[in-house]
């Protein structure tokens, strides 16, 4: 197409006015339908629950039993290596974090917060929370390159074997954000077994897509902690996940998993933090979901709305951009994100036409640490919260704006 005709494009779509929203993945307020009966599932008559618990009063710092053993089965870890959190995620790693550095973790010699220098390891394109909890912290961070089959394991071996500074990196194992690349049974034997200058290395395994699917063929992720106690090293991963996407984003269940080492640990420090999460709030997804077969069958549902919006990015990309070797995307099988990579040098400005246009992408650089992308290349699509119009008219927008710049 010429470069007139794209003006014209261009130039018409300004004239439409257009407000469409994909700079995160939220739920579309259609899933969110999905777990209306979580308001009414639970009443006064649930109030006693195992181990003579009353929900409605203090007890069960780290989750109640019932809530402990769904859970266990969806981090994929034993009830008693699990603490049931409040409604997010990203709290726990921040406090995991926080933790680290003002006591370190088991095997840590002295506090993190008193060593000269703390570095994570950051594979890129990323989760840009993540990030933000290393800048809070004065943390550095070292960005690692992902294959297609999970992070670069040579550089990591090779880093982590050198350099005792290098106390953690962060993972978002299946369906990653925003590449959704799941890691191979390799990747993970590899984590698992790596040697680690420093003793108290962990990593942070925020598999937050574990459950979400977009086809009747699923990734498969192999059990880290199962992986490290084979290999020595129990204490290395700290397994995060949420219902956030799952139930309802803003009153989900988040929970923390690892070796019982770990989460007594934890459970000492956060006796002193907290009297414990919304008890009755955790029964609700009890009651709601019953089990992980409840889980599966919701997210399935899940998947009827998000498979379609998927689709449609698939569609117009390829239609607008396949064959021109101006852009590389990836076509996902789980997750909540589409990653594409413009021509270098060329990702901020397209992010900046689209917006002047009224569709508003995730900022450039966000996938990088310091949001800095030395390539300036990656823009992360987020397609759950428009319809499937908005995201045609989007990707199209985009289409444009890439050939354009």
């Amino acid at each position: 197409m010429s470069q007139s005709a794209l003006f014209s494009r261009y130039d018409a779509f300004r004239a439409q006015k257009l407000n469409i929203d994909m700079t995160r993945g939220k739920p579309c307020n259609a899933q969110l339908d999905l777990a209306a009966d979580l308001m009414t599932c639970v009443t006064n008559a649930d109030a006693m629950v195992a181990d003579g618990v009353d929900i409605r009063n203090y007890g069960a710092m780290d989750g109640i039993a019932e809530a402990k053993m769904l859970f266990a089965d969806y981090l994929e870890v034993a009830t008693d290596e699990i603490i049931i959190g409040s409604n997010s995620s990203l709290s726990l790693m921040y406090d995991t974090l926080a933790r680290a550095m003002l006591f370190g973790v088991p095997d840590s010699a002295v506090a993190w917060g008193k060593l000269p220098e703390v570095k994570f390891l950051c594979p890129v394109p990323g989760y840009d929370r993540h990030f933000s909890i290393c800048e809070n912290f004065g943390i550095k961070m070292i960005p690692i390159a992902m294959n297609s089959d999970g992070p670069d394991m040579d550089q990591i071996e090779r880093l982590v074997a050198e350099d005792e500074a290098i106390k953690g990196m962060w993972s978002v194992p299946k369906y990653s954000n925003p590449s959704g690349i799941t890691y191979s049974p390799d990747v993970v034997a590899r984590l698992a077994q790596m040697r680690c200058k420093a003793a108290d290395f962990r990593i942070i395994w925020d598999n937050a897509y574990t459950v979400h699917h977009l086809s009747d063929t699923p990734d498969h992720l192999a059990n880290l902690l199962a992986a490290c106690k084979s290999a020595g090293n129990a204490e290395r991963p700290i397994i995060i996940g949420s219902t956030a996407k799952v139930s309802l984003a803003g009153s989900s269940v988040a929970m923390i998993g690892g070796s019982k080492r770990n989460i007594d640990a934890m459970k000492k420090q956060m006796g002193i933090q907290t009297i414990g999460a919304d008890k009755v709030n955790q029964l609700r997804h009890v009651r709601f979901f019953k089990n992980m077969a409840g889980i599966e069958a919701h997210m399935r549902k899940h998947a009827a709305i998000l498979r379609p919006k998927f689709d449609a990015v698939q569609d117009v990309l390829g239609r607008e951009l396949g064959g021109l070797n101006i852009a590389t995307w990836s076509k996902p099988n789980g997750g909540y994100f589409v990653s594409l990579d413009t021509l270098p040098g060329k990702a901020k400005r397209v992010i900046e036409m689209a917006a002047a246009v009224g569709v508003n992408l995730t900022p450039a650089g966000s996938t990088t640490p310091y949001k800095r992308d030395p390539a300036d290349t990656n823009i992360r699509i987020a397609p759950s919260f428009p319809s499937i119009p908005d995201i045609r008219t989007a990707m199209e927008v985009m289409s444009v704006c890439i050939q354009l710049a």
